[in-house]
Parts: structure tokens; C-alpha cells; sequence
């Protein structure tokens, strides 16, 4: 049998750290599971913001660095999703490359949230929008262009019914919720959504955003909600919900990006909520504990290792409630001390044996 594979993609700022957290604690769960996975590496460091910032000179250089960094990620995720990797993890990279990307290969976000015991699931539309422009410069101006489409509109709300009947098995979704600031758009949404209702099988609804974050301090959420929404809004209430309704800071939380163009066969792109901290780069004080729960969710989706988030979530669980938590949480451990704790607990657990050096059981190959 083959060793399952998974992409790294790596930024600058903290990016280099947990980009070890993600493949020590990969690791050690495979190892836990007799499963030897492979880590194929961008051989690309992207750049964080500040890293733009620092490196271009001027307008005109950071725009071709941003492109740079886009058509490579972009050349990385269709070479993997090619060759059949299914899941990448990606740590903080600059959002003007990223979101070039993500219009390409039209992305979508996915959050599963329970709103006091009503399910709801927000799937945020990556591939549209103001995000997703591109600038045009003169002196003392920049002029963004961007654009919506019945296509991506289409095809980003049909992927989310689906995700709904995959989530609720036997129900499926009670209503499709949608978020844009369409009275901008002369009509043009309201024209493309007003047949899904009867094709997906389901009332799907267009509101302003201001509307829908009325209608969630009124009425709270109508359970089996799907939340379609334009990053425009999302991007600022994804934390705001995480908050209300995930009981998570984003500094502790992963999430989950799919790409719909038909030749990246549903590749995954996991992440951390939190960007790339360059105030903390290279000080061992970045919180890992986002990217131990992408491995974790990673290693049991991709990587044959039922139950490891599970299995991780305890363990986590277990060494906070000991005190090992870095300064962000008010504690004072570092990046390297909260892994080893968790990778300790696993094996405590498990009964297992110390896991090999890592390059006997966990072999790295660089994708050039």
C-alpha cells in the first residue's frame, strides 16, 4: 500500500515553526496508527505581509513578488492535486496572493458551528469579489477591479447544499442563508439566485449582510442553516462566530478551504485561523495549538488514523489542564515544550513506544 501523501505549503513570519509543529505531530500520530506518510514541501517560502513589505521596492515590485508567489502556489496545489494528494496545510502567507489563488481555482471556505444547539454551517465564497481583485496603480491612487459571477455564484452555493446533506445525513439543510452586498450589483445576484431554490431543493434567500447580523441577534440561528457569504462579510464575522457560537479563539482554531475547479479533484486546503505573527517569528512563543489540531484532523481524513482528532482533542485537554499553554493564553510555555507535552501524552495514552527519527519513518519529498 501506498504511504498517503500531504502537501506543505509554507509563509514566512511564524510559518517555518509550525510548519515542524505540523509534521512532528503528524508524525507521532501516524506513528501511532502504523501509518508512514509522506510530506511533499513546497520548496517555495512565500511571503507574509510584513515580508513584502520589507523585500519590495515599491508598488510595482511587491504587485510582481504578490504574482510570484500566487502562480507558484497556484503551479504547487494543481501539480499535488495531479499526482493525487488530497489535503494540503498551509500556514499564513500574504492575503493578495492568496486570494489570486483562490479566484483561479475558485475556493471556498467551510466552518461547522453549533449555534446553542442549532447546526450551522458557514461556507464562505473565496473566489469572488473585492478580495479577489487585482490593482491598477497611478500616483496616489490605486484602482482595485473585481467581479462577481452566475458561474462561481452557482457553483459555490450547490457545493454548499451538498456539504449540508454530507454534514446532516437524512435531513440535509432547513434553509440556504445568503450574505453579499448585492444591492451593488444592479440586480445581478438576485437574477442568478432566484432558480436555486427550486433546483437545490431548498429555500435559498438573498440578504444584505447588515440584515443577517440582525436577524442572528434577534433570532438566533433556525437549526440546519447553511450560511453562504461573500468574503466581504465573512471574513470579519468568521471570528465573530467562532466566538459566539465555536467557543474558540481563533488563535486556537484550524479551518478548512476546498477548491472546486474540476482539475483539483476537491483538494483541501487546511489552515490556521491566525496569521503569520512575525512580531513572533523565531522566538518560540507562536501558539501551535491550530496547527496540531490540522495535523490531527489531516492524519485522521487523509492519512488512515480514525479517531485522531479525537485522540488529540484529549490529550490537548489534558496537558492545558496541566499548565502547558503559551503566554497568549496566559501561560508560559513555549511553542516546542507545548508539543513535546502533547506528543508525550499521545504516547502515555497509546502505550505506544518512542516514536524512530523521523527520517526512518517519515520520509520528506520536495516538489520542484
Amino acid at each position: 500500500m501506498n504511504a498517503p501523501r500531504i502537501a506543505l505549503a509554507v509563509g514566512q513570519g511564524t510559518g517555518p515553526e509550525l510548519a515542524s509543529v505540523f509534521e512532528d505531530v503528524l508524525h507521532g500520530i501516524t506513528q501511532l496508527h502504523g501509518v508512514k506518510a509522506e510530506v511533499v514541501r513546497s520548496p517555495r517560502l512565500y511571503h507574509s505581509y510584513l515580508s513584502l513589505r520589507a523585500e519590495a521596492c515599491g508598488t510595482e515590485h511587491a504587485a510582481r513578488l504578490t504574482e510570484q508567489d500566487a502562480d507558484h502556489y497556484e503551479r504547487f496545489c494543481r501539480e499535488q492535486a495531479a499526482d493525487g494528494v488530497r489535503a494540503v496545510f498551509r500556514t499564513a502567507i500574504n492575503a493578495q496572493s492568496l486570494y489570486l489563488v483562490r479566484r483561479r481555482l475558485t475556493a471556498v471556505k467551510v466552518e461547522a458551528l453549533d449555534a446553542d444547539g442549532a447546526r450551522l454551517l458557514l461556507v464562505r465564497d473565496q473566489a469572488q469579489g473585492f478580495y479577489t481583485g487585482e490593482n491598477r496603480h497611478t500616483p496616489g491612487r490605486v484602482v482595485r477591479t473585481m467581479e462577481f459571477s452566475r458561474d462561481v455564484t452557482e457553483q459555490v452555493t450547490r457545493h454548499a447544499v451538498r456539504l449540508a446533506h454530507e454534514q446532516w445525513p437524512g435531513e440535509g439543510p432547513a434553509q440556504v442563508v445568503m450574505a453579499y452586498k448585492y444591492h451593488l450589483l444592479d440586480g445581478a445576484l438576485d437574477d442568478w439566485t432566484a432558480g436555486l431554490s427550486g433546483d437545490l431543493g431548498v429555500e435559498v434567500t438573498l440578504f444584505q449582510p447588515d440584515t443577517v447580523n440582525r436577524n442572528l441577534i434577534t433570532h438566533g440561528v433556525e437549526d440546519r442553516t447553511v450560511l453562504v457569504a461573500g468574503n466581504e462579510w465573512a471574513d470579519i464575522m468568521h471570528v465573530v462566530l467562532l466566538d459566539r457560537y465555536g467557543s474558540q479563539r481563533q488563535e486556537n482554531r484550524c479551518t478548512e478551504n476546498v477548491h472546486l475547479h474540476r482539475d483539483l479533484h476537491g483538494l483541501t486546503e487546511y489552515q490556521t485561523v491566525h496569521g503569520s505573527a512575525d512580531d513572533l517569528a523565531g522566538q518560540g512563543l507562536v501558539n501551535p495549538v491550530a496547527t496540531i489540531r490540522a495535523a490531527a484532523r489531516i492524519a485522521e481524513r487523509h492519512a488512515g488514523c480514525p479517531g485522531a482528532a479525537a485522540t488529540v482533542e484529549s490529550a490537548l485537554t489534558a496537558v492545558q489542564a496541566r499548565g502547558a499553554r503559551t503566554p497568549d493564553l496566559g501561560g508560559s510555555a513555549s511553542t516546542t515544550e507545548i508539543v513535546q507535552a502533547l506528543l508525550a501524552e499521545l504516547d502515555r495514552t497509546s502505550g505506544a513506544v518512542p516514536a524512530p527519527a523521523k527520517s526512518e519513518a517519515f520520509p520528506t519529498a520536495v516538489s520542484q
